[in-house]
Parts: C-alpha cells; structure tokens; sequence
C-alpha cells in the first residue's frame, strides 16, 4: 500500500512538473511572437518614416521659396521653425509688415514694398493703426514712416497704395488734410510716432525721403 502511495505522488509530481514545463513553453512562445510583431511594427515605423522624410526633402527642394518661410532652426537634426512671414517681417492679425530703415521719397518706397511682393502699408482697423504705431515708436526713435496714403488730385479725396479710397475706412489724421492749408497735389501721408496714436496722420510732400511700412499677405502653413 505504501509502494502503491509513493509511486501514486511521483506520478503526480511529473505530471505536475510537466504542465508546468508546458506553461513555460507557452509562455515564452507568445513573448517571442509579441516580440516578433513588435519588432515587424518597429520596422515598418522605420519605413514610413524614412518615406516621410524623403518626401519632406523632395517637398523642400521642389519649393525653394519654402526655405524662407520655414529656416532650419536645428541644423544637427535639421528641424525646421516655420512662420507666417518671411525673417524680418512681424505678423500683426492677417497680415506681415516690415518696418524698411532705408529712406526714399514715396513713390520709390511703393516700388521697394513692391518688389518684396507688397504694397505700402494700409491700414484698415484701429488696431493696426496702434500696432503700427508702438512698432514704429520703439523702432525710429520718434521719426516719421510713409504708409500707403496719396492724395488724388486737387479736388480728389485720399487713397490706399493699392486704390482703395480712405473715406470707407478709420481715419488718424492729426488734423483735417483738407483744411492742413496746402495744395493737396503731391501729397502723401506719413505715420509720426511723436504723437498719441489716434492722430499721428500727417500730410507730407511726396517727394520727401521717409523710412517706409511695408505690408503683404501672411502665408497658409495650413
């Protein structure tokens, strides 16, 4: 009977040992195959981003002018900083403005805006007109800007730099341009810092040399 008992524990010791040893199996067996899938997943995240990257690349050198709107801020990793506007320029709601130190009289000024792919600066809301103004005053140390301001004719009103009448707008003018005692031919408005920003509108002889505002659209990084 004790014979029978003993062989009867062993027989359940294997049996024992041997499920156990199957577990272990099992077990390992499903670590190695998560591992596998895991390792497939990471390969094939390796892949995309290497077509990623190569697309960024090709996308970069297909559009040279991204470059400007988007420098390499990281140049170990060549991470890119991306803006709304080109260096130099400073976004105020949707558009760019740059504050040019070089001085020229008002018509050279419309061509220098221009030839960087705007216009000189109109202003529409009384917040940019205020914006405009403490960027000019930190900037020229109270010194007059040409903004995109004309008057058209002798018994004409005054225009924007791209044609727009000024009537249908917010006006800043530190006086009444029509009783400033002047001829109203060759006469352009200038943006003077001195003053409070409401009325910091002057009329000036075009033919003047002034530092100039320059504006254009912000552009869609979306």
């Amino acid at each position: 009977m004790q014979l029978f008992r003993e062989n009867a524990v062993k027989g359940s010791l294997k049996t024992t040992v041997t499920t156990q040893e199957i577990a272990v199996v099992q077990l390992t067996l499903v670590s190695q195959s998560q591992s596998a899938l895991q390792e497939n997943k990471l390969r094939g995240l390796r892949i995309g981003l290497e077509k990623l990257n190569q697309s960024y690349q090709l996308l970069f050198s297909q559009y040279p002018s991204l470059n400007q709107y988007c420098p390499i801020s990281n140049a170990t990793t060549g991470e890119r900083e991306c803006s709304p506007c080109l260096p130099g320029w400073t976004p105020q709601g949707q558009k760019c403005f740059l504050f040019s130190q070089d001085r020229a009289d008002w018509i050279s000024s419309q061509y220098h805006c221009m030839a960087l792919g705007g216009v000189m600066a109109i202003i529409r809301t009384e917040e940019e007109q205020e914006f405009l103004w403490e960027k000019a005053q930190s900037l020229s140390q109270g010194d007059s800007y040409w903004v995109g301001l004309r008057s058209s004719g002798a018994d004409g009103g005054w225009q924007w730099s791209d044609g727009s009448l000024l009537e249908k707008g917010p006006q800043f003018w530190a006086r009444d341009p029509d009783n400033a005692g002047e001829s109203r031919e060759d006469l352009c408005g200038r943006l003077t810092p001195r003053v409070v920003y409401s009325r910091s509108w002057f009329t000036f002889r075009c033919s003047n040399k002034l530092r100039t505002i320059c504006e254009r659209k912000q552009a869609s990084l979306t």
